[in-house]
């Protein structure tokens, strides 16, 4: 069962919050999109790329009601939270589109209104429906999210948790001076404020160390540790989990008491409010995650992904909402996990990424209960950078990709310049997704893993966007993509019928 991360107090200003939406909705029917991501997933590409298309006419033809013809005008509209920053759009698209250069990362939340008018595909609908939705899609960080359990956790249960995390296999190099420096702390010491701040700097230190490496796909909280904005010196962001703390209540006055009370605080002021004002308020859900990542990082990465989506998954509130009860409560009734840069490899092994994607959550669905919500596993490149094509090498047909590397990416020795094509065998995943999880479930280290049972030795290289021709008009053109329609069709394709 997902934990209980509200007060009685946090459950009446929700009610209150979805009462005001849905009266709001009565007039103009809208529903709330939430999109989010695990570091370099691509969340800001999937949503420009998403407003792009459904502005300009773009081939969607598994997004049945563009397909069908049935919508009529789509526009960009003032966004209902004139309190959050706007998704500036325009300035991600002219990044992807006329400088070719992949768009800054998600650092706060963010909202933007798309309005489609349509003719519903019932006569009897057209007759009470004012034919018209209005997509309120709100960008927010993925570190946010696995924010979401610490409200129902004390500090020793965090601590807990942080400091296994930290001792894990992958991580133990990366944590090293910040347990070390924990550890000699002790928690029965005397609170200072010198000493809180080397603790909340070594773990921030260890956080980005985290995020920075490639065999890491995802963060661990507190995420506003790695984007604090004007939080930046504050209490509550200066402490620190504390190894190996005893039963009990800590000492008055201890190092303990001071971390305590500063993680509360933490709590209650960062963690809460995006709870109660954001995530509660959303009707569907996107997360996007670099699964090719941690397939090429091995069985730790791929630990370690399996582990930060049972962390996301376990926020949801799943199941259907009711026309009467959606006035008091929402829940998420459809959850997408969708595993980004399917460009990067050949079509022939598109499904067998949904496949090992589909195995990385199913224990943390089964465990959380998502039985009444939909839950969809999809491979996705919301912008197609590269194209198929096939070489001959020793005799062999090889299916490969073409595209332009980033400036600086090395191939084989071969740097190259951001400007020249290439062809690349990108390799071939495993038709039976088991054979990357033995490693876990044997708990044997990544090396250990690679003697007994080899990897499959994949190649992947980033590149640049697409190079794409302007019309008289400016950017009316549509952008590549694979499977962003049928993304659509399953988020809110039921809601334009």
């Amino acid at each position: 069962m997902a934990p209980n991360l509200t007060s009685l107090k946090d459950d009446a200003l929700i009610a209150l919050d979805n009462l005001t939406d849905r009266a709001s909705g009565l007039v103009n029917p809208s529903i709330r999109l939430g999109v989010t991501g695990l570091s370099r997933a691509g969340k800001t590409v999937f949503i420009s790329s998403l407003v792009h298309n459904l502005l300009n006419g773009g081939r969607l033809p598994v997004f049945e009601p563009v397909r069908s013809g049935r919508v009529s005008k789509v526009r960009l509209e003032p966004q209902p939270d004139d309190a959050v920053p706007r998704f500036q759009y325009e300035d991600h698209i002219a990044a992807l589109v006329r400088d070719r250069i992949w768009p800054d990362s998600t650092r706060a939340i963010s909202q933007l209104r798309i309005t489609l008018d349509f003719e519903s595909a019932s006569g009897w609908n057209r007759l009470f429906s004012a034919g018209r939705l209005s997509l309120d899609i709100v960008d927010y960080p993925g570190e946010w999210l696995l924010d979401l359990p610490l409200l129902a956790q004390d500090f020793k249960e965090f601590s807990d948790k942080s400091v296994a995390r930290a001792r894990a296999r992958g991580r133990a190099n990366l944590s090293a001076d910040w347990l070390t420096l924990a550890s000699s702390a002790g928690p029965t010491a005397t609170a200072d404020e010198s000493s809180a701040r080397r603790l909340a700097e070594s773990f921030t230190a260890y956080l980005k160390a985290c995020k920075a490496d490639a065999r890491s796909p995802s963060t661990l909280p507190p995420g506003r540790f790695l984007m604090p904005g004007d939080l930046e010196g504050s209490p509550a962001l200066t402490f620190s989990p504390l190894p190996d703390l005893p039963d009990g209540r800590a000492p008055k006055g201890s190092l303990w008491a001071m971390m305590e009370r500063r993680y509360e605080a933490y709590k209650k002021h960062v963690v809460s409010p995006f709870f109660r004002e954001h995530f509660a308020r959303l009707d569907r859900q996107i997360v996007l995650v670099d699964a090719l990542q941690a397939i090429n990082g091995g069985p730790d990465a791929l630990l370690d992904l399996e582990q930060a989506l049972a962390d996301v998954l376990a926020c949801f509130r799943p199941g259907t909402n009711s026309w009467l009860s959606s006035f008091l409560t929402r829940r998420i009734d459809k959850v997408l996990i969708a595993a980004t840069k399917a460009d990067h490899l050949h079509h022939e092994s598109h499904d067998r990424l949904e496949r090992i994607t589909a195995r990385l959550v199913n224990r943390a669905a089964a465990s959380i209960d998502m039985s009444g919500a939909g839950l969809e596993v999809m491979a996705i490149a919301s912008v197609r950078a590269t194209r198929e094509a096939t070489v001959d090498h020793g005799g062999h047909t090889l299916p490969v990709i073409v595209g332009t590397p980033i400036d600086g990416e090395k191939i084989n020795g071969d740097t190259f310049d951001g400007e020249r094509k290439t062809a690349i065998f990108p390799g071939d995943l495993p038709d039976d997704p088991e054979v990357l999880f033995r490693a876990i479930d044997a708990d044997m280290s990544a090396k250990t893993f690679g003697d007994v049972h080899p990897m499959p030795e994949l190649s992947f290289v980033r590149f640049r966007p697409p190079h794409l021709e302007e019309t008289g008009g400016g950017l009316k053109l549509s952008v590549p993509h694979i499977r962003l329609d049928r993304a659509m069709q399953f988020l809110f394709g039921d809601r334009l019928a």
